[in-house]
């Protein structure tokens, strides 16, 4: 017999603010049918109170353990403490640095543990890390189900972390496809950078070296020296602040390419920025399943991407030979991105493909609707 009290969801995260992991948490707890669950977000550290007012569902609370920086261990103690408190039915962590959080969970004898693969960590961009192939490994007993999120981290628990193939769900990240459409009006870029028949590129996230928008930057520079009858067409949007911001800005200077190049900072309006784009670029060293690329995809644009992470698991099928280029590739980019040169009609069409693949493939209600059969199997689970 199925339970009919609510089930209880702790969900363990380092942190809670703005971010591609904790926003899929936000789309989750907002989607999920509230009388069937309530849920408690556990923070290693702390979180960020204007992001948590994104949840607008009245059964979730937040609690922070703040952990301080460093390797001690005194915040195991006091999750396992509040966890013999809640006696949750469910402990789903999310990422390495919240795996341990398993061990108190088992220890308070949690009955359903899961824990999800999102990305890599910054210092393991690859998953090659014998240190954190070892400690998944220590922490693989305390857990009975996996989330991967792309192919590739479905290979890496398999193949490094010896899960069984039957404990891992694959579940792709999921894009609000009523919120990210296609609409043009380049009245929303700089006066006089581009005109409706212009071919603009851009990119969307941190400036930061796993992003390597250095390698966007390089390869448009590349394409735009190429084709100097193209060049009052040609036109290059990147959204985001972050380290690498001097260093893109002199490649631009350098190359006397600054009238066509715009560096649009942190935005409050990125939504409607990105639908002014013709094609997004990805250039990452690592990623996981990149919630940027599906709202891209959702605002009808092609996408060319890096073969990291998910990006391959998301594209068109006829794209995958064409549309995935190397990592660190700047020749292989620029001849990928110069396929929508002089071809509008081709821009259009992939326009139109690329929206209908992510409705029927990528929505936010398949992925809410995946943990939510994920979820229910507590109720079949041995206490």
């Amino acid at each position: 017999m199925l339970d009919s009290k609510p089930i209880h969801i702790v969900h363990i995260v380092y942190a809670f603010a703005t971010g591609g992991l904790e926003n899929g948490v936000v789309n989750i707890i907002n989607r999920l049918p509230e009388e069937k669950y309530r849920h408690t977000i556990v923070c290693v550290t702390n979180h960020d109170d204007n992001f948590f007012a994104r949840i607008v569902s009245n059964n979730t609370r937040i609690v922070d353990l703040h952990k301080p920086a460093g390797n001690g261990i005194s915040w195991l103690f006091n999750c396992w403490k509040l966890l013999r408190k809640l006696k949750p039915d469910i402990c789903h962590s999310r990422n390495l640095s919240a795996l341990e959080a398993q061990l108190p969970a088992f220890l308070a004898r949690v009955p359903y543990r899961i824990h999800g693969e999102h990305g890599w960590d910054v210092n393991d961009l690859r998953g090659c890390n014998k240190k954190y192939q070892l400690l998944r490994r220590l922490f693989k007993p305390f857990i009975h189900q996996y989330v991967a999120l792309s192919k590739e981290a479905v290979i890496y628990l398999t193949e490094n972390i010896k899960v069984k193939a039957a404990n891992i769900h694959h579940i792709c990240n999921g894009v609000d496809v009523d919120k990210f459409t296609p609409n043009k009006n380049r009245a929303l870029l700089p006066a006089c950078f581009a005109n409706d028949d212009s071919l603009i590129f851009g990119t969307v996230g941190r400036l930061a070296q796993v992003k390597n928008q250095t390698l966007l930057v390089a390869a448009f520079i590349t394409l735009w020296q190429q084709h100097s009858n193209l060049q009052e067409k040609l036109r290059l949007v990147i959204i985001g602040d972050g380290i690498l911001l001097p260093q893109l800005k002199e490649m631009v200077a350098s190359a006397s390419a600054e009238h066509v190049v715009w560096f649009a900072g942190r935005r409050d309006n990125v939504a409607q920025l990105m639908q002014q784009l013709d094609v997004f670029i990805l250039p990452s060293l690592a990623e996981g399943v990149s919630n940027t690329l599906l709202e891209a995809m959702a605002s009808g644009l092609p996408y060319i991407a890096t073969n990291v992470g998910g990006n391959a698991d998301l594209v068109l099928p006829q794209h995958a030979q064409s549309h995935i280029v190397g990592v660190g590739d700047e020749q292989q980019l620029a001849k990928a991105m110069s396929q929508y040169l002089n071809a509008q009609e081709q821009l259009v069409a992939d326009s139109d493909l690329v929206r209908i693949h992510c409705q029927k493939n990528f929505s936010l209600a398949g992925m809410v609707d995946n943990y939510h059969q994920l979820y229910q199997k507590k109720n079949n689970q041995r206490k």
